[in-house]
């Protein structure tokens, strides 16, 4: 192989190297690429706790959606097994005409497994049900970073996408959730 080749073996090996590297950012003042200005320890502090009580309240709505999809979802399953641990004769053994009539030791064991079988089946759904809400509704972009309590300037990050959380921007009806 002469000079001429490698030389040249190189240059298109780079230019193809080059092409794969992503372009760089763009360098504008909006897009807060200079350094921030630090607040005083009390302003900090109190941008801090607002922060913090802002993600908190994020985190328990988060929660509180969670723990009522589930309750909806699970809500056979809890019925199952209530019934069939009321009325087995070893666990609470009711007194109520259902249990005398209808169910025997027998059926409730049956409901009892049937219960705790359909269980795992509707944890994925109500996961899936929850998680396809939650990206709906975009509550994940609610949380703050921390630095906006630490420096001047930072934008809220809901602030550029069309109102709290980005719920004013239109849902994107191509996001599927796949189980």
């Amino acid at each position: 192989m002469s000079g001429q080749d490698t030389e040249d073996f190189g240059a298109e090996n780079l230019s193809e190297k080059s092409q794969m590297i992503p372009s760089l950012p763009p360098y504008d003042i909006d897009d807060q690429l200079l350094p921030k200005e630090p607040r005083s320890a009390w302003c900090c502090l109190a941008w801090t706790l607002v922060v913090v009580t802002m993600n908190s309240l994020v985190f328990f709505i988060n929660l509180s959606l969670m723990f009522v999809i589930f309750t909806i979802v699970l809500l056979p399953t809890i019925v199952v097994v209530y019934f069939g641990f009321q009325c087995h004769s070893q666990v609470l053994h009711s007194a109520a005409r259902y249990c005398k009539s209808i169910l025997d030791d027998n059926s409730s064991s049956a409901l009892i497994i049937l219960g705790f079988v359909i269980m795992s089946p509707l944890i994925v759904v109500a996961m899936a049900i929850y998680c396809s809400l939650a990206r709906r509704l975009r509550l994940f972009m609610c949380f703050q970073p921390y630095s906006r309590a630490v420096y001047k300037g930072v934008k809220w990050r809901w602030y550029e996408e069309g109102g709290l959380c980005s719920c004013a921007k239109g849902w994107n009806t191509q996001v599927k959730a796949w189980v």
